[in-house]
């Protein structure tokens, strides 16, 4: 129905990817037995490992151990151990356990038990007919412990290969424009790889090495970032495995001991938001103001009523002027404003919806970018406001440069 994000298919993907081991194939299934048995042949006819999460639970919709058993033609029995460690956990807890807890200590004949020192359910491995079959519980604080400490030593002795990532940031080019730069690259290369993912207003390039060692496959990948900097330009590459805009800012911030502080309208704190959920901020971070009346901009940041009245709120003059002011009032090394029309509603025709200004002010760096954000598509607001807010930390990050 959507109301559950499966975070649990991103951790085993980047765990079993750290072994080599291939994720092909992912489904979510409902918890009807029918389609759950359907699906579950399919991925053993298909695959050599599958790895479920979610329904090992008490409750009568909990049926993926019970399907499980059935389509490998297994009996179910009664774990004299695990229903001792069951019944002790609810003595611990002091609560009575109900009659339909003891249904976690069934498990299919064979199997083998995967401790769970988070919760009641006990996962399940079950090896057969050279398949091998992993039920893990659904909620993650008991799957990843799970997964790291139960199953991942099993499956440590099928992995040849070791498979290691690195990811480049770019931020200002296009997919497409990436792509066009890289094409003849990213055709050439077998292992490692070259892989790009589009986020808004940004591109990620993903190079991945197989090798018998991790420390092999960052040798290996560190000749094609070298060739991916010449293609796409230092100037649009704002860093290496690191998690985001604001990160990268904050921590070069705090390398070069410099502060900076924001103006934000059209952005309503967001970049100020941004910044601050990084680690260490407060170290960077002198102030933000939401000035979004044109009073506020006048009577707080400085900007003159000559400017407001002459080239209105929306302009480069008052961008500027509110990145100068505050700077001035905060004392911080660099000041950034942002003003312009998210919409839906006030754009004109000299004015369109998706307009932006975006100011930074510094002492070796001062500019302003016009944006034209809109894309035509409906309830873009959040998206102009994001990709503004992007801008900003962009532009604070080469005013951070240069000083």
């Amino acid at each position: 129905m959507g109301d559950i994000v499966n975070t649990n298919a991103a951790y085993i993907s980047k765990r079993l990817a750290a072994l080599g081991i291939n994720v092909f194939h992912q489904s979510v299934v409902g918890d009807n037995p029918k389609r759950l048995a359907e699906s579950l042949k399919e991925a053993l006819a298909r695959c050599n490992v599958v790895i479920t999460t979610g329904g090992l639970g008490p409750t009568c919709d909990d049926l993926t151990k019970e399907t499980a058993a059935q389509v490998m033609g297994l009996p179910m029995v009664e774990n004299t151990a695990e229903l001792g460690r069951i019944t002790e956990y609810f003595r611990m807890l002091d609560r009575p356990m109900t009659e339909n807890n003891k249904k976690q200590a069934l498990v299919p004949s064979g199997a083998a038990v995967l401790k769970n020192n988070y919760g009641t359910a006990p996962g399940i491995l079950i090896e057969k007919d050279g398949k091998i079959l992993a039920l893990l519980p659904g909620p993650p604080r008991e799957m990843c412990p799970m997964l790291d400490n139960e199953l991942m030593p099993v499956l440590e002795k099928y992995s040849e290969k070791t498979f290691v990532s690195r990811t480049v940031h770019i931020f200002n080019v296009g997919e497409s424009a990436v792509e066009s730069k890289l094409h003849d690259l990213m055709n050439s290369l077998e292992n490692p790889t070259l892989a790009p993912y589009a986020k808004d207003g940004e591109v990620l390039l993903r190079v991945t090495a197989a090798a018998e060692s991790a420390e092999k496959g960052y040798e290996m990948i560190e000749p094609i970032i070298a060739k991916v900097r010449k293609a796409i330009g230092d100037e649009n590459i704002y860093g290496v495995d690191v998690e985001n805009l604001q990160t990268a800012l904050v921590r070069l911030l705090r390398e070069k001991n410099l502060k900076v502080a924001t103006a934000e309208s059209v952005t309503g704190g967001l970049v100020s938001k941004r910044i601050t959920e990084v680690s260490g901020a407060s170290e960077v971070f002198e102030c933000g103001v939401c000035s979004y009346s044109n009073s506020i901009k006048n009577k707080l940041l400085g900007v003159s009523r000559e400017t407001l009245d002459r080239f209105t709120e929306y302009s480069p003059e008052t961008a500027m002027e509110m990145a100068k002011g505050i700077r001035e009032i905060s004392g911080a090394d660099i000041g950034v404003a942002t003003t312009g029309i998210a919409g839906p509603n006030g754009g004109s025709a000299e004015n369109p919806v998706g307009l932006v200004y975006v100011a930074v002010d510094s002492d070796n760096y001062s500019e302003v970018k016009k944006l034209l954000l809109s894309r035509g598509y409906a309830e873009e607001r959040e998206f102009i406001r994001y990709i503004a807010s992007s801008h900003a930390l962009y532009m604070l990050l080469k005013a951070t440069e240069s000083l």
